[in-house]
Parts: structure tokens; C-alpha cells; sequence
């Protein structure tokens, strides 16, 4: 059988969030053997255990076919692993970003995750508001700009702190874009999102869906924890 062709974006990395429940007869060698395959192939694959009830195991995996994505999560389904809920997105250079160092549009499209001495994890979808009041995109382009670069210089004040994975879903998945953080305590999650929602962008203009919390760690780590 002939490989499909590979999909991905033009620029930047698939990436897609599997946040998962273990049935009663899960076989954790066999999901180790999926992840180690996927790094093996070029993928990047994070893996955090959650915390309370919506999940107990995320997977965000990221790599340039969206095949390969496709088929790891295939492989730790039959591994004994329910996808409770997932997240589809790509990463992306936002259209207010122009004039950064290549460098760091670089980074942005290209992470390299998970980040070292980072395992405070959390991921929510997020979206601009359309309502009858307060409508994003009926902003012209230069107000909304101004309102990104305040936004961004919140957010830069946590440097060191926590990092930010902003990946686009806008026709892909139900938001517009997924939010990862990374950070160094659990607190500078809690401290980062809720300094960056006072912001006009946030306040006026945001919306959010659920938030998922937990710990990055090993495959061994996170099935540890997560598995009894």
C-alpha cells in the first residue's frame, strides 16, 4: 500500500492536543512504543498529566504531516487510551507580528517543546467576541494592532515564567485559536492569564473555553500517574 501524500501547512507545524481516559485494559507498553515511534519520525510529543475530571493524559503532538498525527492517535486508541476530547490547530505568525526578528517568527512557527525546567501545563481555546456591542472584527486594522501589542507586553512580563504556545484553529476546530502554556510554577499560569485579561483585547474582545491544567513529565511520568 502506497503512502498518502503529506498534508500540512504551507509554513509551520500541525498540532494537535488528545486529551485522554484509559480504559480497563490499557496497555502502557504499547502507548510507549506509540510515542517512541512518533519521536523517532520527527514528531514532537508532549505529555502531561491532567488534573481532575475532564482527562487524565494529554498528548500534544506536533509534526509537519498531519498523517503521522493522525495515525499516533490511532495507535494509543488501540492502545486502550478514549480521546475524551481533543484540539486541532496549526501553528501560525500572527498578522499583527510583522516586523519581528526573524528569529523569533521562527521560533513561532517552529516551537521546540516541551520547554526545559517548564512543567506547570495548562491549554484553553480562545476566540475574539462578534457581539452586537463589542465586535473584533468590525475594528479597524490599526486599532486592533495597538490593542495586540499591549496585549503581547503583558504577556512579555512573564518571560522566564511561562511561555506561550498560540496556535491558529480558525476552520479547523471550534475556537479560533488553542492557548498552551508552559510554566515554571503552577501560579505563574494563574498570575499570567489572569494579568493578561485586563487587558482591552481580553476584557472586551475574548472568550474562552474550558481550561485543561497539569504536569508535564515523561511517557513513564505521566502513565504513572495516570494509570493505576
Amino acid at each position: 500500500m502506497t503512502s498518502p501524500a503529506p498534508l500540512g501547512p504551507s509554513k509551520g507545524l500541525n498540532v494537535v492536543h488528545l486529551f485522554c481516559r484509559p480504559f480497563a485494559d490499557v496497555d502502557t507498553d504499547a502507548i510507549k512504543v506509540a510515542v517512541a515511534t512518533a519521536l523517532d519520525g520527527g514528531l514532537q510529543v508532549v505529555t502531561a498529566a491532567i488534573m481532575g475530571a475532564k482527562a487524565d493524559i494529554c498528548f500534544m503532538v506536533l509534526g509537519e504531516n498531519l498523517w503521522d498525527l493522525r495515525t499516533f492517535q490511532s495507535k494509543i486508541q488501540a492502545a486502550g487510551l478514549e480521546v475524551a476530547e481533543s484540539y486541532v490547530s496549526v501553528t501560525e505568525v500572527s498578522e499583527y507580528a510583522q516586523g519581528m526578528p526573524e528569529t523569533m517568527l521562527q521560533a513561532r512557527l517552529y516551537p521546540v517543546l516541551p520547554p526545559a525546567d517548564m512543567s506547570a501545563f495548562c491549554f484553553y481555546p480562545m476566540s475574539k467576541r462578534r457581539g452586537e456591542e463589542h465586535n473584533w472584527y468590525s475594528l479597524p486594522y490599526d486599532e486592533r494592532e495597538q490593542l495586540m501589542r499591549q496585549h503581547g507586553s503583558s504577556g512579555r512580563e512573564f518571560k522566564g515564567r511561562v511561555l506561550q504556545v498560540v496556535t491558529g484553529s480558525t476552520g479547523l476546530d471550534d475556537w479560533e485559536w488553542g492557548v498552551t502554556l508552559f510554566g515554571v510554577h503552577i501560579d505563574d499560569l494563574k498570575d499570567c492569564v489572569y494579568t493578561m485579561r485586563f487587558d482591552e483585547a481580553s476584557t472586551l474582545y475574548g472568550e474562552f473555553g474550558a481550561f485543561y491544567t497539569g504536569l508535564v513529565g515523561s511517557v513513564d511520568e505521566v502513565l504513572a500517574a495516570a494509570i493505576a
